[in-house]
């Protein structure tokens, strides 16, 4: 006998009558059972945006018409029966099924009907009763798996399965204080859970930039493409009620290095088969193309992108997530929790043994959950990066290491906290060959890695810097404990016998506020002699445009400097690159790094430091005209100036805004130094505070942005 067969005879017909209910079913109408037996005739899922359901559990704003309820947390539902309910008499119980990848592995529940609610489990109650018409309180345990529902109910008579359309769809409760991901906050909650759009940061420490980026959590199909996404992942599932596992199976899935993810990872400049990282404005585009073309990867994406990505299906499952930002952000590839320069007996750089590399800027993601799993204090933040790196267990993925951690040292707590604490506070140890082949160190910079961690604030687009969350106070007393517990981990823990007491330093500088794209740099290095003797040092000074990762592209400038400095003397030195030197080299970011690199005559002391600066790029000016009315059509002006001495060949202009209009893609030609204005139509279709953001791409200039907030009335 099936399964379903069992329920609907539930013991009422011989076993040689197990298809009893569908011959019942072919020749009384639908519901109508003999001797009066109860069946059921409807289910009404009470499912409006603007219902109590829907409103209760904060899920209003998804543009969906599904019932999509919050776990922990108590739901209604009408049942239409075939007669009156006779609670001594009748049974009945409901039957939630989540399917998987796996058949066999299905979730399936059964839902009790009791009289009060009692523990944390799956239970439901009559709370109104209107002749044939029951009104059910339905409520799930905190820890009850997420996701899709298909909803049966169950009498002594017959089993009523729903449809597609009256599946229930199960998230995460951030509200609820016995969900591992509860946050008491509301303000909090409101920005990591209910804010549909944020900043990300990008630049250098000294140049901070920012672009809006719409996450899109709530737009129509993507909590589909969400959960299709988890599926494709096939995390078990028991996981799916795990917010560890949950941000795991996120984290390597938003990447395409060991599956069929969502986004493709490049670095080189070259895109032409796919989309410019630069160019993305947010997520709903890239889940809504991967989901429909069930599973082909997007191309291209670059660590915000891959950050957006993640912050969107996080939040939109119910886990609070931010998008973070570490300026000179390491990337150790060797789990020495150092980051290492080789040098040759002259002190120029071996490059091929240089593994380790300090980006500009790197953007990853913390998810607020409790972790049972470790000692107490290290719930919280948790570091989750979808960016493809290092391997975790065998995968590309990393976290959810535990913030608390990584500020104590703590790198023996899972997940992958030793490369999170390399990222934001690992020293940059430079290596000398000896005559025997063996290299020694000789230069320990400690304050070079991990500054300005950034992420949006609370309730505004001010930039919340949260370095203290990571570490302790450059150079304090328990930072440095910090560094030497988590050195003891790595792979060199005898390191810090380098000298480091001397009297001369280096410092560098750029000499005004942000260089512009298409004009020269200056930059100034500072010489500062602390003894009571003169110093005579000479340097090597390269400037290398390079990949905001750290990879150098080509080395556009080499200069080498004497000078003498006088006792107790601060001396300035100035260095310009010229437009012409770097105009073909530039990439993406238009990032740039300087080394300097020497030697005291007298002590034979080392110096050595690296200063990563970016050109600035151009704002796109976005100018909204007219008043904002759902339905009626509006006009926004985007100016743009070209700051290059060069036609911008077949530019692209993307154009989007949650609830004003889907994504646009204008193509333009802009003459060298320039300036244009073009006017674009839409009609938006949400009300509220909306944000209209602009990209514009061409091989010659990236990296260029715009937004503008519109106040959309309602009709």
């Amino acid at each position: 006998m099936s399964r379903q067969s069992a329920y609907c005879c539930a013991g009422r017909f011989p076993e040689r009558f197990c298809n009893v209910e569908e011959v019942f079913c072919n020749v009384l109408p639908p519901g109508v059972f003999p001797d009066g037996q109860l069946s059921v005739l409807s289910v009404e899922l009470l499912k409006s945006k603007t219902g109590q359901n829907r409103l209760e559990h904060h899920t209003d704003r998804y543009q969906s018409d599904d019932l999509i309820v919050r776990r922990g947390q108590s739901f209604q539902i009408w049942i239409e029966l075939s007669r009156a309910f006779n609670p001594k008499s009748d049974h009945l119980q409901l039957l939630l099924k989540q399917g998987s990848v796996h058949r066999s592995r299905d979730i399936v529940v059964t839902v009790p009907l009791v009289n009060e609610f009692q523990g944390n489990c799956w239970q439901a109650k009559i709370i109104e009763q209107n002749n044939r018409k029951i009104k059910l309180s339905v409520i799930s345990p905190p820890t009850a798996p997420i996701g899709q529902y298909e909803l049966s109910v169950i009498t002594g008579a017959s089993t009523f399965s729903s449809k597609p359309e009256n599946y229930i769809y199960l998230l995460f409760n951030p509200w609820c204080e016995d969900d591992p991901v509860f946050m008491d906050n509301k303000d909090e909650r409101n920005e990591y859970v209910l804010n549909d759009v944020g900043i990300i940061y990008h630049g250098t420490e000294n140049q901070i930039g920012f672009r809006t980026w719409n996450f899109g959590q709530f737009a129509d199909g993507i909590l589909a493409a969400c959960l299709f996404i988890l599926r494709k992942g096939q995390a078990p599932a028991s996981g799916w009620g795990d917010p560890i596992t949950i941000s795991r199976v996120v984290s390597a899935m938003v990447n395409t290095n060991d599956d069929q993810g969502v986004l493709t990872g490049k670095w080189s400049g070259d895109y032409a088969d796919g989309v410019v990282p630069t160019t993305w404005s947010g997520s709903v585009h890239i889940l809504k193309q991967y989901h429909k073309s069930g599973g082909v990867p997007v191309k291209y994406g670059q660590c915000w992108v891959f950050s957006g990505v993640t912050t969107t299906i996080l939040r939109c499952l119910g886990i609070p997530t931010r998008s973070v930002t570490n300026f000179s952000s390491a990337h150790d590839t060797d789990n020495s929790l150092t980051t290492d320069v080789y040098c040759d007996e002259n002190l120029r750089e071996i490059e091929n043994l240089s593994k380790d590399s300090i980006w500009n800027f790197h953007v990853w993601n913390e998810c607020w959950m409790a972790r049972p799993d470790l000692p107490p204090g290290m719930g919280g933040w948790q570091a989750v990066d979808a960016t493809p790196q290092e391997t975790s267990q065998g995968l590309y993925c990393c976290g959810p290491a535990p913030v608390a951690a990584i500020r104590e040292g703590l790198v023996y707590l899972k997940y992958d906290a030793p490369f999170v604490f390399a990222e934001v506070n690992s020293d940059r140890i430079f290596w000398q060959r000896q005559a025997n082949g063996t290299f020694a160190p000789i230069f320990c910079e400690k304050s070079t890695v991990g500054h300005c961690i950034s992420t949006k604030a609370v309730g505004s687009d001010r930039r919340e810097d949260i370095t203290h969350l990571y570490k302790y106070p450059e150079g304090s007393k328990e930072e440095r404990i910090a560094v030497e517990t988590a050195c003891r981990y790595g792979s060199k823990p005898n390191t810090y016998s380098c000298p480091v007491e001397n009297d001369v330093t280096l410092n560098i500088a750029l000499n005004e506020e942000e260089p512009q794209l298409g004009q020269d740099a200056h930059l100034s290095i500072t010489v500062k002699n602390s003894s009571s003797k003169k110093r005579s040092i000479v340097l090597y000074c390269q400037v290398a445009v390079m990949y905001y990762t750290g990879v150098r592209k080509g080395t556009v400038l080499k200069k080498e400097i004497s000078v003498d400095v006088q006792p107790r003397e601060v001396k300035a030195l100035n260095l310009t690159l010229p437009y012409n030197q770097y105009k073909d080299q530039i990439v993406d970011q238009a990032a740039l790094m300087l080394t300097v690199t020497g030697q005291v005559s007298e002590t034979k002391q080392v110096l050595a430091t690296r200063f990563n600066f970016r050109l600035r790029t151009p704002d796109l000016i976005i100018t909204p005209v007219g008043d904002a009315v759902v339905g009626r059509e509006m006009t926004a002006k985007i100016t743009f100036k070209n700051p290059l001495q060069c036609v911008l060949r077949n530019a692209a202009l993307h154009i989007e805004g949650l609830g004003l209009l889907s994504s646009e893609v204008i193509k333009i030609d802009v003459e060298s130094l320039a300036v244009i204005a073009l006017k674009v139509k839409f009609t938006p279709f949400l009300s509220g505070q909306r944000k209209l953001v602009a990209s514009l791409d061409c091989q010659q200039l990236r990296q260029v942005h715009g937004v503008a907030d519109i106040l959309v009335k309602p009709k």
